[in-house]
């Protein structure tokens, strides 16, 4: 038994030194000194020794072991430094070369434009209300006083999903919704995507931004809404953008105007942009009809109010002297770098 125990010592000494990974080292633990290994196996005939023998075989087995063992460490302990040397060298560094740009992004026009305006309405104690873009024919036409044979409810105007239902063509329809669920004193703006059969060109798309003002309270007159639009208007453009008030006629609002921004391009002398007139037309307004607060249960003998809508685009095309809307939807980064 004392050269079998040798032997198998010797045995796994070589093979534990030269072991190539840890799963192979775990394998000969394993195989050596495992509960059904080949020490154990040899073990279990110390029973046939005699007394004599015991104590010296027991000895030897137990060296055997303790060998063992320390060579598992000793081989652990080298694979261990050879995994960090072979991943320091796989993951060296060259600090000779030139370093990666890491580029910072930023926001769109259309979003810095955006954010502006709902601060400037925060600021004068607005609220920020939204609704769907899905919206039904009664709350986009209907409860804003647009007859059933009004232009803009043709279907050549509007997308429709079906006889009653449609894409919202300006968001008017979240006023409707306020006015419905909300009693005066209301100040609200109303931002959002909106659709319309238009034909793309410079100033036009049949998907566009917009954002709606509404108010409604005691005492509301056309100098309020004037006020506002004018603040508005040069906290965009600054105080000596030149702006023009139109008389106009919308079926949501009565008296009603078009408001107009004189053309940043030419100056006003006229120029593709703003197609020879000098002016371009940046949004509606006007007084809320009566008929219309009175659909929303609102008492048109007690209270007035004031709305408008205006295109995120044309106020970012004024806002950044951009000639064309297109510009803002095509994903140039040569374009958009230039906002940074």
């Amino acid at each position: 038994m004392r050269d079998k125990l040798e032997a198998l010592k010797a045995s796994a000494m070589e093979l534990i030194s030269s072991a190539a990974d840890e799963r192979a080292l775990e394998d000969l633990r394993v195989r050596f000194l495992g509960r059904k290994g080949e020490l154990t196996a040899v073990l279990k005939d110390m029973g046939r020794l005699s007394a004599e023998e015991r104590p010296v075989i027991g000895q030897i087995a137990n060296d055997a072991r303790e060998s063992i063992s320390g060579a598992v460490k000793e081989a652990e302990r080298r694979l261990a430094a050879a995994a960090v040397e072979h991943r320091l060298k796989a993951e060296k560094i060259d600090v000779t070369l030139p370093g990666k740009t890491v580029t910072a992004g930023h926001r769109h026009p259309m979003t810095v434009v955006l954010d502006e305006v709902v601060e400037m309405f925060i600021g004068m104690g607005f609220s920020v209300a939204e609704g769907p873009e899905v919206e039904t024919t009664y709350y986009c036409f209907d409860a804003l006083n647009t007859g059933e044979h009004h232009p803009a409810r043709d279907r050549q105007d509007t997308f429709y999903l079906s006889d009653d239902v449609i894409l919202r063509t300006q968001t008017s329809s979240v006023q409707i919704r306020t006015m419905e669920r909300q009693k005066p004193p209301i100040r609200i703006i109303s931002p959002g995507r909106t659709y319309r059969k238009d034909e793309i060109d410079a100033t036009h798309s049949p998907v566009f931004h917009q954002i709606e003002g509404l108010v409604v309270d005691k005492g509301v007159t056309f100098a309020d809404l004037k006020g506002t639009l004018e603040a508005l208007i040069k906290g965009i453009y600054g105080e000596n953008a030149a702006v023009r008030f139109r008389p106009h006629h919308f079926p949501y609002t009565e008296p009603s105007a078009e408001v107009d921004l004189q053309c940043f391009k030419c100056g006003g002398s006229g120029c593709p942009l703003c197609k020879g007139q000098g002016w371009i037309e940046l949004l509606g307004s006007g007084m809320v009809h009566p008929k219309v607060l009175a659909i929303c249960g609102i008492d048109p003998e007690v209270y007035t109010g004031f709305a408008f809508g205006v295109g995120i685009e044309r106020l970012c095309l004024g806002r950044f002297s951009i000639p064309d809307m297109r510009l803002l939807f095509e994903n140039d980064m040569r374009f958009l770098r230039q906002f940074g």
